[in-house]
C-alpha cells in the first residue's frame, strides 16, 4: 500500500448505534475529534453491517458537514453484507446489538456480490469513497456451514470474493485489500493459499488476556512478508477494562469466575503501578513487530483523546515483569 497507517485506526461501530442509539450531533463530535487528533491522515474502519449501513452513512454525512477533503481520510470498508429494507419490526441480524436502526442487511459473499456491496458502500458514504476493502468476517460465514462439503463451497465463495477485491485494486479503485477476522486461523489459511493481502486485522485474537504462541509465529511470517497488521478488540469487547461484555457475549462472576479472577488480579497490578488497564492493553496490542496500528472505538467524543494517548505512551518493564510473575502474561512472551 502507498499509505502509512497511523498508530490508531478509528473504529466506527458506535456510528452505527452499537449497543446504544447515538444522536447525530454526538457522532459529528466524535468524527471532529478523530480529525483533530490525526491532523495529517485519519483512517476510519467501517462496514456495511454496522447498523445496516448507518455507520457508513454517518461517516459520509459527518465528513461533509465538517467540510473534510477526501485526501484527509482513508475509509476502510469491510464488505460482505448488503443493506435491504426491514421486513419486520426488528432487524434479522445480530439481534439486540444495533439500536434504533431503520434497515436490515443480508449476507452477500461471492464475486459479483463484492462489487454490489462495494458500490452500495460508496453510495452510503455520499461524497466520499472507501479506499481499503476486505471481506467481513469470512470465518463466521464459513462456520455457519452445516456440513464439511458446504464449508468447502463457502470457502470457495470467499476466494471468489477476493478475486473481486483484487480486481478493484488492479483497476485502482482501491489502494489496498485485506482481511478482518475473529479467527486468526482463517487469515492464515487465506495467506497460505496465496490470497494477495496488503493488510490484516486481528479481532479478539491477540490481547493481553489471550496471546497464543502459534499466532505469534504467524504474525512473524506476515511481518516478514510485508503484510501490515492492525490489532482490533484489544479489550476483549470491553471486559478487560471493566465492561460486562467479553468477546461479544455478556458475562458474570457466576457464569465465568475465571475471567473475573483474571481481571481482578490484572486491575490490582495496574493500581499498584498507577497504570490504566486500557493503556496496558493497548501497549501490549502494539508490542509485536509488524503491528502498526490499533483499531479503537468509542461512543464518547471526550474519549478519543484518551484512545490516541494509549497508542503513544509506554510502560516500564517492571510492570510487565509483574504481570508475568502473576501468570497474567506468558513467561515466554518475547517482546516485553
Amino acid at each position: 500500500m502507498n499509505i502509512e497507517i497511523p498508530k490508531i485506526v478509528y473504529g466506527s461501530s458506535a456510528l452505527g448505534n452499537l449497543y446504544e442509539a447515538v444522536p447525530y450531533e454526538k457522532k459529528r463530535l466524535i468524527v471532529e475529534q478523530w480529525l483533530r487528533h490525526q491532523p495529517n491522515l485519519a483512517v476510519i474502519d467501517s462496514a456495511g453491517k454496522y447498523g445496516a449501513g448507518l455507520a457508513l452513512e454517518s461517516i459520509g454525512r459527518c465528513l461533509k458537514d465538517l467540510d473534510v477533503p477526501q485526501k484527509r481520510v482513508v475509509i476502510s470498508n469491510k464488505i460482505g453484507w448488503k443493506r435491504v429494507p426491514m421486513s419486520g419490526p426488528e432487524p434479522t441480524f445480530d439481534c439486540g446489538l444495533w439500536i434504533d436502526i431503520d434497515h436490515d442487511v443480508v449476507e452477500c459473499m461471492g464475486y459479483d456480490e463484492m462489487f454490489e456491496c462495494f458500490e452500495q458502500g460508496n453510495e452510503l458514504l455520499g461524497d466520499y469513497c472507501s479506499q481499503l476493502v476486505s471481506v467481513h468476517d469470512p470465518d463466521e460465514f464459513i462456520a455457519r456451514a452445516s456440513s464439511e462439503e458446504e464449508q468447502k463451497k463457502r470457502y470457495d465463495r470467499v476466494l471468489d470474493s477476493y478475486r473481486a477485491l483484487s480486481q478493484l485494486r488492479q483497476s485502482e479503485q482501491v489502494i489496498g485489500v485485506g482481511v478482518g477476522s475473529k479467527d486468526w486461523r482463517l487469515i492464515q489459511r487465506l495467506f497460505d493459499d496465496g490470497v494477495p493481502l496488503d493488510w490484516v486485522m486481528f479481532a479478539n485474537s491477540f490481547t493481553l488476556y489471550s496471546h497464543p504462541m502459534e499466532l505469534l509465529e504467524f504474525m512473524s511470517r506476515l511481518n516478514a512478508a510485508g503484510v501490515v497488521m492492525i490489532n482490533s478488540a484489544v479489550f476483549n469487547a470491553g471486559f478487560l477494562i471493566g465492561g460486562k461484555w467479553f468477546d461479544y457475549r455478556e458475562v458474570s462472576p457466576e457464569s465465568d469466575p475465571e475471567l473475573f479472577d483474571w481481571r481482578d488480579r490484572f486491575f490490582a497490578i495496574c493500581e499498584r503501578h498507577n497504570v490504566s488497564p486500557a493503556l496496558a492493553c493497548c501497549q501490549f496490542g502494539l508490542s509485536v513487530p509488524g503491528v502498526v496500528s490499533l483499531a479503537l472505538n468509542t461512543s464518547r467524543p471526550e474519549r478519543v483523546a484518551d484512545n490516541v494517548s494509549f497508542v503513544e505512551q509506554s510502560l516500564p518493564s517492571e510492570f510487565w515483569r509483574m504481570l508475568k510473575k502473576d501468570g497474567l502474561l506468558s513467561n515466554d512472551y518475547p517482546f516485553l
